[in-house]
């Protein structure tokens, strides 16, 4: 059993920096409310669950490394948008994910 409630620290960090990105995206793009819109909190919500169901549980490599693409194709456009708006500016304003996340992006996905 992990820590925590049965999540990993890794998850937890990975899920941390999601929120945190999908949370600045919105706050930027979407009326600069406190509370995430209703499609940013669903983006969120399914982005959590893929954590939680990911085949390669504590090895999950980054998503963008990743061979297997678990996101629908709709959701992961989403996704995609929010990373690209939002990685260049998590540096500044949690530099401790941000560098977490850019360490990660150098692990390979299993079997690799």
């Amino acid at each position: 059993m992990f820590p925590s409630g049965g999540r990993p620290r890794r998850r937890r960090r990975e899920e941390r920096t999601i929120a945190a990105m999908i949370r600045l995206y919105c706050r930027d793009r979407h009326d600069g409310a406190s509370d995430l819109c209703g499609e940013c909190a669903a983006l969120l919500d399914y982005a959590r669950q893929r954590l939680v169901h990911c085949r390669y549980g504590v090895d999950k490599p980054t998503c963008a490394r990743c061979p297997v693409h678990c996101y629908k194709p709709v959701l992961r456009e989403q996704i995609r948008a929010v990373m690209r708006y939002s990685g260049p500016r998590m540096a500044p304003r949690h530099p401790v994910l941000a560098a977490a996340h850019l360490l990660d992006r150098r692990r390979a996905p299993a079997g690799e």
